[in-house]
């Protein structure tokens, strides 16, 4: 959301009094009840959620705490909490980034409830989701920001939006738009998973963005989102503009992709697409005639911003949400709020399988292979004598075991697999929509380069091991670097950080 306001006119416009609902029990105690949790009541509801629905949610907490000894609890929601299942896509929901921004906060409370009741009482959707996907929702990525916010009454346009060392977590994240806008210029396709090419870090990042980072490193998330407050709009990469002006498009190779995704959240909010919904300020721009999506470095260029790191060092594709126009609403609008959200946080979460996924595994051995390429070109037809002939130069890699997901919109494609040692492989596929359906699945059986110390190996009758022999990975699929807990500033960060990529969970 803007740094800048033009002013605090008409952020408090009247709202509709709406009494706060509750969800009961089978006790007959609220559940859940729509109203601001502070920093206390916002752990102890996610508790609650984890006590209703023990067999899909668990509750954890980021490596860091917040600069005020906060920690940043995350819930899991899943069939199998705790743990990757193969081939289920991860998907995160991160709110309150921004701490006086605080309707995604509220609403990420009011899903976390949502899909623990929907799973109690049999709903079959929920049912499917659930079976099928990995959910974590990190309600407060800066508690100590949200404390001051409320401290101060909520009604100051700034007051709380940073974290408590003054910092905006939304500038914070290394700057990876500049390392590969520096490989365009230079003519070098590398545009992913580039913090191995970040060549040094000249700050230490805050708390909060330390441990949001980490977590990204070391979960294969496929989609997210972040909920931020003050504008009405879906927004997705680049954040930062090419030549460093204010205001320019700035589209990623997967443009068309990520409009979709925007488009997907906007179109199920009933104001947010809607063209005669007035801007949130007199003269501000009106996203309701344009869909209710906007580039990011079109609206207003930002370095250092999450959904740009997201993209840029993982394989991950994230929008940033802007649910409304006053950040801080009294408790009494938020049941209106969850109303208005609903549909759409349920719908975005399903986008997680759209396109394909599959695993990537050596021909001979059958082992998975982690850290394939996936590269696809877009072949779409376009009339009866022509195809698109379009690379999409941003590839995902598989992760351990070879498991890899790739988001598409509908279309044809040709998928090329290519990992180390290997001979590439291409297959053709053809992306549907097939609403609340997992992904298409398409496998890739590389065969291995048959080079002398291969053979010599196969005539010594030794085992093929797993190719993880470099000591990245082991046989726990959830071990974690036992360094992990300090990371240090600049080059020893920089390269615990590349170990990490390269584990993904």
């Amino acid at each position: 959301m803007k740094a800048w306001a033009l002013m605090t006119l008409f952020l408090w416009a009247a709202v509709a009094p709406v009494r706060p609902a509750a969800v009961p029990t089978d006790s007959g105690k609220p559940a859940f009840e729509w109203k601001h949790h502070n920093n206390q009541e916002l752990e102890a509801t996610l508790r609650q959620v984890v006590s209703r629905c023990r067999d899909v949610a668990r509750l954890y907490a980021l490596t860091e705490p917040s600069v005020r000894n906060v920690p940043l609890w995350v819930l899991e929601l899943s069939d199998n909490p705790g743990q990757h299942e193969p081939l289920e896509p991860e998907f995160k929901y991160v709110a309150n980034m921004h701490g006086n921004e605080v309707v995604g906060r509220e609403m990420l409370l009011g899903l976390a409830n949502y899909l623990c009741e929907g799973w109690r009482s049999g709903d079959q959707d929920i049912h499917n989701l659930l079976a099928s996907t990995r959910i974590h929702l990190l309600p407060s990525m800066n508690p100590d920001g949200w404390q001051l916010a409320t401290d101060t009454g909520g009604r100051d346009y700034l007051a709380g939006r940073s974290n408590n060392n003054s910092v905006d977590l939304n500038r914070d994240f290394p700057d990876l738009d500049t390392v590969m806008y520096i490989n365009e210029a230079r003519h070098t396709r590398m545009n992913n998973h580039l913090m191995e090419q970040l060549q040094r870090l000249d700050y230490q990042p805050q708390p909060e963005t330390l441990a949001v980072m980490k977590w990204i490193m070391s979960t294969p998330f496929v989609l997210s989102a972040n909920f931020h407050g003050g504008d009405l709009v879906a927004n997705y990469p680049y954040d930062a503009s090419r030549s460093g002006a204010t205001h320019e498009y700035a589209n990623s190779p997967d443009d068309e992709t990520f409009r979709h995704l925007a488009r997907v959240y906007a179109s199920h909010h009933p104001e947010m697409s809607n063209p005669t919904h007035p801007p949130c300020f007199p003269g501000d721009s009106h996203f309701g005639d344009k869909g209710g999506v906007t580039n990011g470095a079109a609206w207003y260029s930002v370095q250092g911003g999450m959904q740009d790191f997201n993209y840029l060092a993982s394989n991950d594709l994230e929008v940033t949400l802007e649910v409304g126009c006053d950040k801080y609403p009294p408790a009494s609008a938020l049941p209106q709020e969850w109303t208005k959200n609903q549909d759409a946080m349920m719908e975005y979460l399903w986008q997680v399988h759209t396109g394909i996924k599959g695993v990537t595994r050596d021909a001979l051995t059958g082992q998975g292979l982690p850290n394939t390429l996936i590269h696809v070109k877009n072949v779409t037809r376009i009339n009866d004598t022509h195809l698109r002939d379009d690379h999409i130069n941003h590839d995902v890699t598989s992760v351990h075991d070879g498991e890899y997901w790739r988001l598409l919109v509908p279309g044809q494609y040709e998928v090329t697999a290519a990992a180390e040692g290997h001979l590439p492989l291409t297959h053709s596929v053809t992306v549907t929509h097939a609403p609340h359906r997992e992904a298409l699945r398409r496998d890739f059986d590389l065969s291995p380069i048959l080079d002398d110390a291969f053979l010599q190996q196969l005539s010594g009758g030794e085992e093929l091991g797993p190719a993880y022999e470099d000591g990245l990975f082991s046989e726990d699929s959830n071990s974690m670097p036992n360094s992990m807990d300090d990371l240090p500033l600049d080059q020893d960060l920089l390269g615990r950080f590349r170990g990490l990529g390269n584990m993904r969970y």
